[in-house]
């Protein structure tokens, strides 16, 4: 048998293989946050295809940090039953569930949360937005720890196997981890330990509102590829040095930044055309000489945060770790497993396209996945729609 379908344990928690299903900005929710059958229905379906863990798209923790318009949330009580209904789907077919809570940060816009976003440091602008944030006081900080922690108590509520913070992608913890958001001269920023601080402290806080040994993930930016240094996979070395020492139970490894690279985020064909269809008809001819800078830039060639893992796993020998980014064949998902460069496959574009996409290889139906990383799914987020494949182009 591969080792692909061997199980592993995350903390005390057993998977039954090593595929994960990353998670990924549906676009289904309602416009409260509350999850809906659409969603159920997704992840129900990556459990039936054998996915052994199924990470659901980032659920944000407060009002302030909701990133896009039909995100899922967790910010209240009255989320918890949709969610319940989501883990018991993915429960019934023996797969594992865990919730990735996020804030934005900076990285959304005042139509969503009601106000001008908030960011370590009011000193980078929103390459697409233009907007400036304000930045964090000590009290709205600390409001935003105590958030996740809440959420994280929301989390046990549902019934998940565990939570996730997410700390890649240029969302709220990537920004004050990264020296290019976090400029602050404080307690918070100035250094790397203080820079990691609030993610530290918003570890500490989760773990008091979760079981002892209910697993605790976090998604972690190895390079951000910002415009200025922000975190390197150096410096993501030494983040994870840091973390090792923490009630952390295994760590994702991802790239890139939403705002300012997002195509490192997902490598592939630049979806020109449906990019275009979300900005005003007066502007698309300038938006087309933008987007034409990045097209031949960003092909896929393989497993693009390999080089990083490999930086790191040295560090964390004993760690889960969850490894993301252009992995489409098995013999090479297989080989990345074995070397030890990981222990768990995360992917995402490939089961929009494909749900039983797992259930196959392990079949022998599949030797790779089906997805071409024409990044429709990722224009369709930019535009407001329910994210799926769209191989075929949108709907006219």
């Amino acid at each position: 048998m591969s080792i692909l379908f061997e199980p592993k344990k995350i903390s005390t928690l057993e998977i039954k293989n090593r595929f994960v299903f990353s998670a990924v900005y549906e676009g289904m929710a309602l416009e409260n946050g509350e999850i809906t059958d659409d969603i159920v229905k997704r992840y129900q379906n990556a459990a039936k295809g054998q996915v052994g863990l199924v990470i659901p798209g980032y659920f944000y923790v407060h009002a302030s940090g909701r990133a896009m318009k039909y995100q899922s949330g967790i910010h209240q009580d009255n989320m918890i039953p949709g969610i319940r209904r989501l883990v018991e789907a993915v429960h019934e077919h023996d797969s594992k569930i865990i919730l990735q809570l996020v804030h934005a940060g900076m990285q959304t816009e005042k139509k969503f949360i009601g106000e001008v976003p908030l960011a370590p440091s009011a000193t980078v602008r929103h390459p697409q937005t233009f907007i400036k944030p304000r930045a964090f006081s000590e009290d709205q900080i600390i409001t935003i720890i105590q958030a996740f922690g809440k959420a994280a108590k929301r989390a046990v509520e549902t019934g998940a196997d565990g939570v996730q913070l997410h700390a890649a992608h240029g969302y709220l913890i990537n920004q004050f981890l990264s020296p290019f958001y976090n400029q602050r001269e404080d307690d918070w920023g100035g250094s790397d330990e203080n820079r990691l601080r609030f993610l530290k402290e918003t570890i500490l806080q989760v773990r008091k509102n979760i079981p002892d040994r209910m697993p605790l993930l976090i998604k972690l930016n190895t390079f951000d590829h910002t415009p200025k240094p922000g975190i390197t996979p150096e410096l993501a070395a030494t983040y994870v040095d840091m973390l090792k020492t923490l009630p952390v139970d295994g760590i994702e490894l991802s790239c890139g930044t939403g705002a300012f690279s997002f195509m490192n985020m997902c490598r592939g064909e630049v979806p020109q055309k449906e990019l275009l269809q979300m900005i005003p008809f007066w502007l698309r001819p300038i938006g087309k000489i933008l987007t034409n800078k990045l097209v031949g830039k960003y092909d896929l060639t393989g497993p693009y945060n390999l080089d990083a893992a490999k930086i790191i796993r040295p560090i964390i020998p004993n760690m889960p770790l969850l490894l993301v980014g252009g992995m489409r064949k098995k013999a090479e998902m297989e080989e990345i497993v074995q070397q030890g460069f990981a222990d768990f496959i995360s992917i995402a574009r490939p089961l929009l396209r494909e749900p039983f996409l797992v259930k196959k290889m392990m079949q022998g139906k599949a030797e790779s996945a089906s997805c071409i990383s024409c990044n429709r799914c990722l224009a369709a987020a930019a535009n407001q729609m329910a994210v799926r494949c769209y191989y075929n182009g949108f709907p006219s």
